[in-house]
């Protein structure tokens, strides 16, 4: 089965940085877009990154657009997220997500999710 870990969480003050990791392990075929999404208690989850099987097409949402930057290596079938500039607003838990073809078929899989608390 495939498995999405996250790592990379913690506590940081306002205007730190943090580098989340997601990985994916398991058999699979290949693996399509890969996401970063949070969501924080009593909010609705939310897109923050998205990235293309190649790379080419790279998306963020408003409000992290400029400050935080999606990559992924294909080779490690890894996924990052660089954030900057943090704020107390991007206090959430961060979740992977990536559809991945194990078969004939696409999944969506998503990892556990990984804590980050920006301090003001």
């Amino acid at each position: 089965q495939v498995q999405l870990v996250e790592s990379g969480g913690g506590l940081v003050q306002a205007g730190g940085s943090l580098r989340l990791s997601c990985a994916a392990s398991g058999s699979m075929l290949s693996i399509g877009t890969m996401n970063w999404y949070r969501q924080a208690p009593g909010k609705q989850r939310e897109l923050v990154a998205s990235i293309s099987a190649d790379g080419r097409y790279i998306g963020y949402g408003a409000s992290v657009k400029g400050r935080f930057t999606i990559s992924r290596d294909n080779a490690k079938k890894m996924v990052y997220l660089e954030m900057n500039s943090l704020k107390p607003e991007d206090t959430a838990v961060y979740y992977c997500n990536a559809d991945v073809k194990v078969t004939f078929k696409l999944e969506t899989y998503w990892g556990q999710g990984t804590q980050v608390t920006v301090s003001s």
